[in-house]
């Protein structure tokens, strides 16, 4: 006699293995963002190389400023820095705030010699501008050593941290911004000089359309909830 398979109680068994993962990865990000929430506000000093292969831009000593909860700008007194708009709108604290999200375990990945937990978080609202951010979590150290984030507006982004005197904050002490140049718009009357002098019949817009770029910062030192001033952010 052939036994009838209990298929209730293997659903429900698979249901609980998949609902007790989920939970973890939550848990994770809790403790993720616990270090983050430390930090009100910050000001810091720090240094930013551009890397856009058509544009010319000097290296700049420059000031990177964040409050709650997601205002940050990044300000060079003595020139023009490069930066996609998004990019500096995007921010760990910005990822993770509000908890608005469902988290979805992707399984683990390695950078370097550290192994992570890569993690896909999608906004509830279906009206947001970021469609999907993937996280990549050092379980040990409690820390994001990468995120990618694709937007509505602006393009997709790509941040990759490494940590050192200011970790227990969830601060990097360098950040290498990627993106597609071709999402990035030129504000109106700057121009740059270009790389090849033989093509600068051709604006910076289009040269864009094919090209990749970063921006790295790295931190000299911060000064973490001392208060910053929202006027710094007009």
């Amino acid at each position: 006699m052939i036994r009838p398979i209990k298929i209730i109680p293997l659903l429900f068994l698979l249901l609980t293995a998949v609902a007790g993962k989920s939970q973890d990865v939550n848990i994770l990000l809790a403790k993720v963002k616990f270090n983050i929430d430390k930090v009100y506000d910050y000001k810091a000093s720090a240094r930013m190389i551009t890397n856009v292969s058509f544009l010319k831009v000097p290296d700049a000593d420059v000031k990177v400023y964040f409050k709650k909860p997601n205002k940050l700008k990044i300000k060079n007194e003595k020139g023009i820095s490069f930066v996609p708009k998004g990019a500096v709108s995007i921010n760990l604290n910005n990822i993770l705030s509000g908890g608005k999200y469902t988290a979805i375990d992707a399984g683990k990945d390695k950078i370097g010699n550290t192994i992570v937990r890569v993690v896909k978080l999608l906004p509830e609202d279906d009206n947001a501008d970021v469609v999907l951010s993937t996280v990549y979590i050092d379980e040990a150290a409690l820390l994001i050593r990468r995120a990618k984030t694709t937007t509505r507006t602006n393009g997709s982004y790509q941040l990759e941290m490494s940590y050192g005197n200011y970790a227990s904050y969830g601060l990097p002490d360098k950040i290498i911004f990627t993106f597609d140049t071709k999402d990035y718009k030129l504000p109106k009357g700057v121009t740059f000089d270009f790389d090849d002098g033989t093509q600068n019949n051709r604006t910076a817009a289009d040269k864009a359309k094919t090209k990749n770029g970063s921006a790295e910062i790295t931190f000299h030192n911060y000064l973490i909830n001392k208060g910053v001033e929202d006027a710094v952010f007009k």
